[in-house]
């Protein structure tokens, strides 16, 4: 089965094309399938206009949010709704081409966990939103290590077993296929359409750009040590010591031999805050440690990813390997 996701936040002008468009397309799969729309909040109007096509169509599953609480949670919500083994997230503002989708299935048939859209000719504006995302797919494809263009692109397809162990916070849900990667997803990109905005205003502007930047830095240091922060704070910590020791020797250096005492010079003072802030992120790394393997322990969560298993499960060999108690 496929699940089309649909993060909606004041689209009333757009549900209904958009769900005529998506409906033939799906009505011409060979499989079963079902779309999840997750009204975010909101307050146009878009909610009994959802209402309405889910007593249309009973494929069409509708969850109204509370309150507005952006794309990322209502794309997570979507996910935990979702019944089908491929999930399809989408916008409602009718720039997503629902055409696309079955390319993005037939891609996937080829053994890719992920298939990720790229828009390839973008129709928005140049400043405010092309450029800053080419910068931004740019860093985020070089700290993760992914070679994708388009992190930004909602329309992408993943494989239901790929997104079992990911949560989303934040406005996190452009890392959903470094997530996956994670995972050991195998991850491919595709070329789709990407139509102009002719109705409504965008939910996206440059206010948006340093959010991107601090998830990204979240990014950084998940994907390199997540399970072993004590090396990221000890390796601070040991610069710092270093710091410390060559502001030791200089101070001495010149008590002696140039004829400086020691509250002549910032020296001193240089050593004992480097010393602090040294202890400081050892103290840091070791609480890291702690919290990390609280983490793993508490909810019994491994730290690979088992892709399958020939001659066994993955449960016979999680028993193998636990200690065995005398009686």
């Amino acid at each position: 089965m496929v699940t089309v996701i649909i993060p909606i936040y004041n689209e009333r002008d757009n549900l209904d094309a958009l769900f005529q468009e998506l409906l033939e397309v799906l009505k011409q799969l060979d499989r079963e399938w079902e779309v999840v729309a997750v009204n975010d909040g909101s307050t146009d109007g878009s909610e009994q206009v959802l209402d309405a096509w889910a007593d249309r169509e009973p494929r069409i599953h509708v969850v109204h949010l509370r309150s507005n609480r952006g794309q990322t949670t209502a794309m997570m919500a979507g996910f935990d709704f979702a019944q089908g083994d491929v999930i399809v997230p989408m916008d409602a503002d009718l720039q997503n081409d629902p055409a696309d989708i079955p390319r993005l299935l037939t891609k996937m048939d080829e053994g890719y966990d992920v298939v990720s859209g790229w828009r390839a000719k973008r129709k928005d504006k140049l400043l405010s939103r092309r450029l800053v995302s080419k910068i931004a797919n740019g860093l985020i494809s070089k700290v993760a290590s992914i070679p994708l263009r388009d992190f930004g692109c909602t329309l992408k397809a993943y494989r239901r077993e790929i997104m079992h162990d990911v949560r989303l916070y934040g406005e996190m849900h452009r890392y959903i296929p470094v997530f996956a990667s994670w995972h050991g997803a195998r991850i491919t990109e595709l070329e789709v359409n990407h139509r102009p905005r002719t109705r409504g205003s965008s939910k996206y502007g440059l206010d948006r750009t340093h959010r991107v930047m601090l998830d990204l830095l979240v990014i950084g240091f998940m994907d390199r040590f997540v399970s072993k922060p004590i090396h990221l704070f000890g390796s601070i910590a040991l610069f710092n010591f270093g710091i410390t020791v060559l502001s030791v020797l200089a101070s001495i250096y010149y008590k002696f031999f140039g004829d400086k005492s020691f509250i002549e010079t910032p020296l001193p003072l240089l050593a004992a805050m480097t010393f602090i802030t040294g202890v400081m992120f050892v103290c840091m790394g070791l609480l890291a440690e702690l919290v990390m393997r609280t983490y793993y322990e508490s909810q019994q969560k491994r730290t690979y990813s088992v892709r399958s298993v020939r001659n066994g499960t993955v449960e016979s060999i999680a028993m193998a390997k636990r200690p065995s108690r005398s009686a």
